[in-house]
């Protein structure tokens, strides 16, 4: 019986990373091992589709790569020291019948990596998206992006354990959350180009968080995490206008946010209180369930925002946390206020655009057009993002507009 091609590529991509861990573990050559890997799972999808499903998918994936793999060392004369070297590593024989996925995601994670180099690589090797796709997303050529993912596997390579021991201890958990958020962030608003967001980008760290839930389902920072994405992408419709421009969250009409969403971001979360709000994707996710349940901007919880914010900032600070804090500082005490905690973060931020938007919009609370202005101009110079730009740029002339007004 035949399979539906969707259904087979949906668990080709689930498979995909644990027969890469399992070759990568048994074996040691990233490279080799994902041309296999690639080469198996294009017969699969060509075999699957016609004759249907074997009864071990997995096995069937992973004999048909490993036998990729053992012709292509084979036929490499050259390299036959490292085809013998590569053979006799001692593998246990239950280590073929593990899942590696939680590994690669520790491996795409390794110290030896670069931020960059950590992104791209989770992305193609545990994502299952193409060097074209990549470098689609971040907006840069393909073959710097092949570049940029070789030297990753050149570092991998060059390590004597990169499945070093402990790799499931809090710290490498915590660089594959980042790997992910970061992963999120450019595709929930992307830092440059023409468009908004990448939604395929947003979606793939959605759909990696998932699956690392799946491994992982007690920690809570994890779920935490998950929540936070669900939450914040459940206002993606509402987010621009006809023609891509940028609508903030107090203009959008939050009708067109995504409810089921919001109601599975906020169950996540909820299942996370009984162990404590400590962690700060935990507290960054309660800050989104707070402004999902404000059926309007004049009902959103500013004071228990300001407090979550002061919160994440005692525990893990970050200049950019200190810009969200004094926007709820704002809204809480006034602009003023809000505007000596932005002060506080100008050095760390005096490049980011950002800095200079949150400026505008606390000196136009402030009733302070002439210094919005400047702030608003300063800002849109400053971000590669078209969107960002043309808003900025928007909110300084009808700035412009009312004061000669």
């Amino acid at each position: 019986m035949t399979e539906t091609l969707p259904r087979i590529e949906d668990l080709l991509r689930e498979l995909s990373p644990q027969v890469l861990g399992v070759l990568v573990r048994r074996f040691g050559d990233f490279d080799l091992a994902e041309d296999s890997v690639q080469d198996a799972l294009l017969a699969a999808s060509t075999q699957w589709h016609h004759e249907g499903l074997p009864d071990n998918p997995r096995g069937w994936l992973i004999q048909v790569a490993q036998r990729r793999m053992a012709d292509a060392v084979r036929a490499e004369v050259a390299r036959r020291r490292r085809e013998t070297t590569v053979f006799v590593r001692d593998v246990p024989a239950e280590a073929v019948d593990r899942d590696d996925t939680l590994d690669m995601y520790f491996l795409c994670v390794h110290p030896d990596l670069p931020p960059a180099g950590a992104v791209a690589l989770t992305l193609r090797a545990v994502g299952g998206l193409s060097t074209a796709e990549i470098a689609a997303a971040f907006l840069v050529p393909e073959s710097t992006m092949g570049q940029r993912i070789s030297r990753a596997k050149k570092r991998l390579a060059e390590s004597d354990r990169p499945f070093a021991d402990g790799a499931h201890d809090s710290t490498r958990v915590s660089a594959v959350l980042q790997v992910l958020y970061v992963i999120f962030t450019e595709g929930h608003t992307s830092s440059s180009g023409a468009g908004l967001r990448r939604g395929d980008l947003s979606a793939e760290a959605i759909r990696l968080t998932r699956a690392l839930r799946t491994l992982l389902p007690e920690n809570t920072e994890v779920t935490g995490l998950l929540a936070l994405m669900l939450l914040t992408d459940a206002r993606r419709a509402a987010r621009s206008g006809p023609h891509g421009e940028l609508i903030p969250l107090t203009e959008q009409d939050r009708s067109r946010w995504d409810r089921p969403q919001i109601t599975e971001g906020l169950r996540l979360l909820t299942a996370t209180l009984p162990a404590g709000l400590t962690g700060p994707y935990q507290m960054q996710a309660a800050i989104a369930g707070l402004h999902a349940e404000a059926r309007r901007p004049e009902d959103t919880d500013w004071p228990r925002i300001l407090l979550l914010y002061t919160m994440i900032e005692r525990s893990t600070p970050n200049p950019m946390i200190t810009l969200n804090r004094a926007v709820a500082t704002a809204m809480v005490h006034g602009p003023a206020a809000g505007l000596a905690v932005a002060d506080s973060v100008a050095e760390p931020l005096s490049r980011s655009h950002r800095l200079a938007a949150v400026r505008g919009h606390l000196h136009e609370m402030a009733g302070e057009q002439t210094a919005a202005i400047a702030e608003y101009r300063r800002a849109a110079t400053q971000t590669a993002s078209v969107p960002e730009r043309d808003y900025l740029l928007l909110r300084a002339a009808r700035l412009r507009v009312g004061d000669a007004n």
